[in-house]
């Protein structure tokens, strides 16, 4: 363990954080895994100059290695860098959420830095510390992007400590869509060309023509389409995507979960159907076992080149252009596929769009957050500051399984990916474009952050696993998750609900 000299002391002000410690400026610190230090007030070197010697900071997170891995990663490095003693304890997904809640309801001060669903937010709002100004003026949080600093916010006030920016979009085999003999099949079997999905039923037809067949000559069948479809493994996420073009009008406000002057559950209204309809559809173009697909399935099934395309967050994208992958280079990304029909809540019928209409949907992410119980508060953000410096946030996007994805406007510029990961122009161009478009878009989706929201997700997942099980029809299905939906709202209080529910609203019709 590193020892600290008194001069510099163990309790440093929120100020310390802008103040840099000439002695540590010259030393190399690749030897924690970075190409290189980038100065600044979170920086290694900055970071280095803080005694912590004699402390210690508790961390609960994400089970390895979607962000548990990093977060021990860089605990490590801040223990070394400061003398602190750094825990940390991964918990598997299913029980994150419970294990950081049931501290916070009974006054337990059991951890000082979390790491959670960002659509959380609306359940542990309450608990959490506000992040200081002078946080929020160091570099690295200057260059997040208007969308994550949206999602960090609450009430007005910024909660979370922004570390990853999550979206999802399309991923497709750029090899195939490019094939003139792939084309020449597909305009055999459709009577029109083969183009990018721009539509949901586009890319279900897609999906179709190439599903079950050797297309890329390996000696082993391909597929059409790998997506989430676990119950229980963020399927509803998925199935979200899905449904946003059809149900999210962009002449109508007030709401895409709920309509939210009166509160009423919009999930089992016509655009919801008809994206749960397709969701069902697309089964038949799956691989085996497609039908319950997790997302570490839909990432190694994409990512490993079995499928043809896929939709979630980046992790399939950044696995298939791994140095290893035998699909570098061979990929390309999109927005999300729109819908030429919406539905209009207000006029009751549905409206045509010549150019098909598109719904981003910036979809729960990584999140994380220091308790405003905790003691330790200084420590804790000086690690949130310092894991998500330049440096060490630079090194963390190029490694698929950390979850770690791009948020500052310096990580939509392609030139990046061509240079520090050796991408292809065109592949490097069409993820950038991509990742700008969903995070400037209009018509955004963003998760439903409600007290309860585990709840209310749980019930439209075993909704939608109804119908995709021929248990129930689409309507019916949804029909169900609204009458669930709304006695969650009753029991939990509706008021509360709406004034949870406006802060979504808020970041989706501004």
């Amino acid at each position: 363990m590193k020892t600290k000299t008194t001069l510099r002391g163990a309790m440093l002000t929120t100020s310390a954080i802008l103040i840099s410690a000439g002695a540590a400026l010259a030393e190399d610190y690749t030897r924690f895994g970075i190409k290189e230090d980038v100065p600044g007030a979170c920086s290694f070197a900055s970071i280095d100059a803080k005694d912590y010697s004699g402390r210690t900071l508790n961390i609960i997170t994400h089970a390895i290695p979607v962000i548990g891995e990093p977060t021990a990663l860089h605990a490590q490095q801040f223990q070394e860098l400061t003398g602190a003693t750094v825990n940390v304890v991964h918990v598997p997904f299913g029980d994150l959420f419970q294990r950081i809640m049931i501290p916070f309801q009974t006054g337990q001060q059991a951890y000082d830095v979390l790491f959670f669903a960002s659509l959380w937010l609306g359940d542990f709002n309450a608990y959490l510390a506000e992040v200081p100004q002078a946080y929020q003026e160091v570099s690295g949080m200057q260059s997040v992007t208007p969308t994550y600093k949206g999602v960090a916010s609450w009430n007005g006030k910024m909660l979370n400590y922004t570390m990853d920016g999550d979206r999802h979009y399309l991923k497709f085999r750029s090899d195939v869509f490019d094939n003139p003999e792939m084309q020449a099949l597909f305009k055999e079997k459709t009577g029109r060309d083969l183009t990018v999905p721009a539509t949901w039923e586009e890319y279900n037809e897609v999906a179709a023509v190439f599903n079950n067949m050797d297309w890329d000559g390996d000696g082993a069948p391909n597929f059409g389409t790998a997506e989430v479809t676990k119950r229980d493994d963020l399927m509803f996420s998925a199935f979200i995507s899905r449904v946003a073009p059809y149900a999210k009008h962009p002449d109508v406000k007030g709401g895409f979960f709920f309509d939210l002057e009166t509160m009423e559950p919009l999930v089992n209204t016509p655009g919801w159907v008809r994206g749960l309809e397709l969701f069902v559809a697309a089964q038949a173009s799956m691989p085996p076992g497609g039908t319950s697909f997790g997302l570490g399935d839909e990432i190694f099934s994409f990512g490993g080149g079995q499928t043809l395309m896929s939709y979630s967050w980046d992790d399939a994208f950044i696995q298939a252009m791994q140095a290893d992958s035998p699909i570098r280079n061979k990929v390309a990304a999109a927005p999300l596929p729109g819908a030429r029909e919406v539905w209009n809540r207000t006029t009751g019928q549905w409206d045509t769009f010549e150019t098909p209409n598109t719904a981003p949907y910036v979809t729960w992410g990584w999140s994380s957050a220091v308790a405003a119980g905790s003691q330790n508060q200084d420590m804790a953000f000086d690690y949130l500051c310092f894991f998500s410096n330049e440096a060490n946030t630079l090194a963390d996007l190029q490694i698929g399984r950390f979850g770690v994805n791009p948020y500052r406007e310096a990580h939509f510029d392609p030139a990046f990916y061509q240079t520090e990961l050796g991408w292809d122009a065109n592949v490097a161009t069409t993820y950038t474009d991509t990742l700008k478009a969903i995070d400037g878009g209009q018509n955004q989706v963003f998760d439903l952050r409600v007290p309860g929201v585990g709840e209310f997700m749980s019930s439209l997942a075993a909704g939608v696993a109804r119908a995709q099980s021929g248990e129930a029809s689409a309507q019916e299905a949804l029909d169900g998750v609204a009458a669930e939906w709304k006695a969650i709202v009753d029991r939990i209080g509706v008021d509360r609900v709406r004034e949870a529910y406006a802060n979504v609203v808020a970041l989706e019709d501004n």
